[in-house]
């Protein structure tokens, strides 16, 4: 089973829909909206307003974190990639133009859509692009 790099995965998964997000000014104003038209008779109480603040603050806290556990995990397959310039690899896969079980020495590597691409010469002087980490089977 291939798989990319750690902490790359493919942009159409990663990414959230558009509605999921909310940011600190839509949730204020969802709040306020919340007090305008709360019944008088029952209004919200103060403990359940001060953990809806939490929770939120909490949300966006863990949403941070995560943007940097994600970067911090972006330069790290950027410096493995990067680490495998001038090394001979073995490429097992048909999608670059090769032949399964391929071998070439690394040349070059470029970043598409943050993700590594890697430049292959083979021993006949083939240059494979756009080579994914996940493609690569074995490091010499």
């Amino acid at each position: 089973m291939a798989v990319d790099a750690i902490g790359i995965v493919a942009s159409s998964t990663t990414a959230a829909p558009a509605n999921t997000a909310i940011s600190v000014t839509s949730f204020l104003q969802i709040l306020l909206t919340q007090l305008q038209f709360q019944d008088p008779l029952k209004p919200v109480d103060n403990e359940q307003f001060m953990a809806q603040l939490a929770q939120f603050s909490a949300l966006e806290v863990n949403q941070q974190v995560s943007d940097e556990i994600n970067k911090s995990l972006t330069i790290q397959a950027s410096q493995q990639a990067i680490g495998l310039i001038g090394k001979t690899v073995q490429i097992n896969s048909t999608s670059t133009g090769g032949t399964a079980g391929t071998s070439g020495t690394v040349s070059a590597v470029s970043f598409a859509s943050g993700a590594a691409q890697l430049t292959v010469t083979t021993s006949g002087n083939n240059v494979l692009t756009n080579v994914q980490l996940s493609d690569i089977t074995l490091v010499r």
